[in-house]
């Protein structure tokens, strides 16, 4: 038998019309810890680092503050909402209780496979760095560069293993899940300490190369400045992931809203720190070694064979903590919208194993289709690219299919947020900052969608391809919007006889 939620915290999640399932084990680190490790900054940075200076030089480094604050707009309305509906799933439960159920089924939908792609992308990261601690990890070929075919065959494998990995974590528990991922982001933000300590202690050049601009690309800096930013538009998103564990944190109401502001903000001040050290500290601006080996060229000039496999094992490391953290976020996600019946399968995938406390076959599920999805680009070579760009794509519209509703409830003067939790506590509220706010948020995230999606060849297709693989990003979303209306109707009902839980006002 499920072990029942029968805290405050419980009670407060019935009202929403659900039964405390899942077990509520998670404190504020391991809150913190769950929006963080899908940020990764370790990883995100160590991979993208030299798409950003192949475009935008030096000055590509201000692309890095522009995103942070186009994101801390969004961010600012997710902790608001993360307060007034602490609920497994966050996406989908905040747009379809602000937007109705179509909005919200949508916004899940685009969500879940988001992160399905993301966990692929995250994984087949390994190859970056696994490689290079050990040649022994290179099990397929001699080439290791994710670039080429040995690469990219490597990197399916090594990412297959890590999804089987995860997947047996997440099916296992929560309280396991979250010591390894808290014990992976302590070691994540030593070794983001240690590179920025070796950075700054042997510096060549001062501050003011971020702003150089002769090593950008060819035509109008503007053009190769936006190009540049989708290297910050690829780091700095999964932060609501701990509003996704809403069901399994204490206090949620309090907590949810301050980590994840807290781990895009730490996010990107380290993250800030790195790339400004990186360009201070590497040994030439102008060889080209930026361009094509990125942070790992930095990395290996300053330190010793021994020092520099240290920091890669610590890349590692949050390579892996990251892809834990995105399949636990999307388990979750996956959950909630089972739960409303809103999925195929959708009483499998809603049961919670009686002994481990978890959603066992979403785990399993996203693990399965993520290796898949590596599988059925085994040899392709652009597959890195590809994925990391058509999936952050399908998130910022996620993203957005939550504070354009939200916006236009703020218009209208609908919201009816409570202000207070039950015992008088005050929630976080953006208070009369909310509607200037919320039109930034709304504005900077349908830009940048547009902006991660244009298909530019220097992104899709560097090595050529055909016109399918320019236009993978828009392709990638019209397909999911169009498989998503035939499993939306399949699983609607007609009519919808009182089969969902009513949202509640928060």
């Amino acid at each position: 038998m499920v072990a029942t939620d029968t805290s405050a915290e419980g009670a407060d999640l019935a009202r929403f019309g659900y039964q405390p399932v899942l077990h509520r084990k998670l404190g504020r680190f391991a809150s913190f810890a769950a929006g963080f490790s899908f940020v990764s900054i370790l990883t995100t940075i160590f991979q993208f680092f030299g798409l950003g200076y192949s475009f935008g030089g030096a000055a590509f480094f201000w692309t890095w503050p522009l995103v942070f604050l186009g994101q801390l707009l969004v961010a600012l309305n997710f902790a608001e909402l993360a307060a007034r509906y602490p609920i497994s799933g966050a996406i989908y439960q905040w747009a379809r209780r602000i937007g109705g159920e179509l909005v919200g089924w949508f916004a899940g939908w685009m969500m879940i496979i988001a992160q399905i792609v993301t966990a692929a992308a995250a994984a087949i990261a390994l190859q970056v760095v696994l490689p290079a601690i050990w040649d022994g990890f290179q099990l397929i070929g001699t080439d290791t560069a994710l670039t080429s075919s040995d690469g990219a065959m490597n990197a399916v494998l090594l990412g297959s293993i890590l999804l089987a990995f995860t997947t047996t974590i997440n099916v296992i528990g929560i309280d396991l899940m979250s010591r390894i991922n808290s014990i992976g982001v302590t070691i994540e933000i030593v070794g983001v300490a240690a590179v920025i300590a070796l950075f700054f202690t042997s510096a060549e050049r001062g501050p003011a190369v971020v702003l150089q601009t002769d090593q950008a690309a060819p035509g109008p800096y503007w053009a190769a400045f936006l190009v540049s930013g989708l290297m910050a538009a690829y780091v700095m998103v999964g932060f609501n992931s701990a509003g996704e564990l809403s069901e399994e944190t204490v206090n949620p109401r309090q907590v949810a809203p301050r980590t994840i502001l807290s781990a895009l903000t730490v996010s990107a001040l380290g993250g800030g720190l790195i790339l400004l050290g990186a360009l201070m500290a590497a040994p030439s601006l102008t060889d080209g070694a930026l361009a094509t080996e990125g942070l790992g060229y930095v990395i290996t000039a300053k330190l010793g064979t021994l020092p520099g496999k240290i920091v890669l094992a610590c890349v590692a490391c949050a390579i892996t903590v990251c892809t834990l953290a995105i399949q636990t976020a999307g388990s979750r996600l996956m959950f909630s919208m089972a739960r409303d019946g809103k999925l195929p399968f959708a009483k499998q995938l809603a049961t919670v194993h009686p002994r481990y406390g978890t959603p066992v076959l979403p785990a399993v599920v996203i693990g399965v289709l993520g290796i898949g999805l590596l599988v059925l680009n085994l040899g392709n070579a652009a597959i890195f690219a590809t994925l990391a760009s058509v999936c952050i794509v399908t998130i910022y519209l996620a993203y957005a299919m939550v504070t354009t509703p939200l916006l236009v409830r703020r218009i209208q003067g609908t919201t009816g947020f409570r202000t207070t939790d039950d015992d008088g506590t005050p929630l976080f509220s953006l208070g009369r900052w909310g509607l200037p706010i919320n039109i930034g948020a709304v504005a900077w995230g349908l830009g940048m969608a547009v902006n991660l999606a244009w298909p530019r060849p220097e992104i899709y297709t560097p090595a050529g391809g055909g016109w399918w693989m320019l236009w993978a990003a828009p392709l990638f979303v019209l397909v999911t919007v169009v498989v998503g209306i035939a499993v939306y109707r399949a699983v609607t009902p007609r009519p919808v006889t009182g089969t969902d839980p009513v949202p509640q006002p928060a």
